[in-house]
């Protein structure tokens, strides 16, 4: 049974964790409301990039002179798997998630007979995929130093990719991140962005345009950073997602150290009253004794 001063510590030092924990929920919750007005005003355009690609995509077709971002390489032996996750931890299955999917992922390429390659953005990734994965890893990049993401940060990404891309280094691309939801509920998701993939355009659903000069001409242009344009709508998501996490992570932990508080302080009462019942007991008899 611990002694009076033992579980006096105790109680101290869960006081101590449950400040930390409430001070970093507020702190997640402030930049959580400027992550998630980042992921939603990106998204409007996210789509709406990808809609008129779609719309060009399609009136290319088959085309034997379509730009090699859309036909690709005609082959898809060799996938590279850029998995993004946070570069710190402290936010519940935030990282986990993603991992997770991607490891799945690369399980069943390699069951088809395919070659994986890792790319990982963020440090947790990393950590976690090297333990199993590490001779896939083909490369990192690190977004310790951003203080907050913007479109450079994933215009870089994607000249790393699309230079890979030209050397033959692959054959298709996946990003894995997870997407806003709210704040408990983050989905992670995998999304083909090399070659490109779109939906194809409702019937009577989009306006028929004429394009100057040709739409294969229009897509060599358009579509390196229709790439960047993913990735960095994917790391706005990411980075809401990771706030959401953290400040509900944050959250169960306070509230489970006030828990332990609670309990903890009447277990102190209770040895700190069984002690006084002793002292008492001696006094006792020690006076009838005499």
């Amino acid at each position: 049974m611990p002694s009076l001063k033992d579980l006096k510590n105790r109680i101290e030092s869960v006081k101590s964790t449950r400040k930390i924990t409430k001070a970093m929920q507020m702190v997640a919750a402030a930049k959580l409301r400027r992550a998630q007005d980042a992921a939603e005003q990106a998204r409007p355009y996210a789509e709406r990039f990808n809609a008129v690609l779609a719309g060009l995509a399609a009136g290319v077709g088959e085309s034997e002179s379509a730009p090699k971002l859309l036909s690709g390489t005609g082959d898809d032996k060799v996938h590279l798997l850029v998995v993004m996750t946070a570069e710190r931890g402290l936010c519940g299955g935030f990282n986990s998630s993603i991992v997770r999917l991607a490891r799945t992922h690369a399980d069943k390429l390699q069951g088809e007979g395919k070659t994986v390659k890792i790319l990982t953005v963020g440090k947790k990734g990393r950590e976690q995929l090297r333990r199993d994965w590490g001779d896939k890893i083909v490369d990192h990049v690190d977004l310790s130093e951003v203080k907050r993401i913007g479109y450079a940060n994933a215009a870089d990404i994607a000249r790393d990719l699309l230079g890979r891309f030209d050397a033959g280094e692959f054959d298709v691309a996946t990003i894995f991140f997870n997407t806003f939801v709210s704040v408990i509920n983050q989905e992670p998701t995998a999304q083909q962005i090399i070659p490109a993939d779109f939906e194809a355009p409702e019937e009577g659903s989009s306006t028929l345009y004429d394009y100057e000069p040709d739409e294969e001409a229009i897509l060599a242009d358009l579509l390196p950073r229709g790439v960047a344009t993913q990735i960095f709508a994917a790391l706005l998501e990411n980075a809401a997602s990771e706030q959401g996490a953290r400040m509900s992570a944050m959250d169960n932990a306070t509230r489970n150290a006030g828990d332990m508080i609670e309990k903890l302080t009447i277990e102190f009462n209770r040895s700190r009253q069984a002690v006084i019942t002793n002292e008492l007991i001696e006094i006792i008899s020690g006076a009838e004794a005499l």
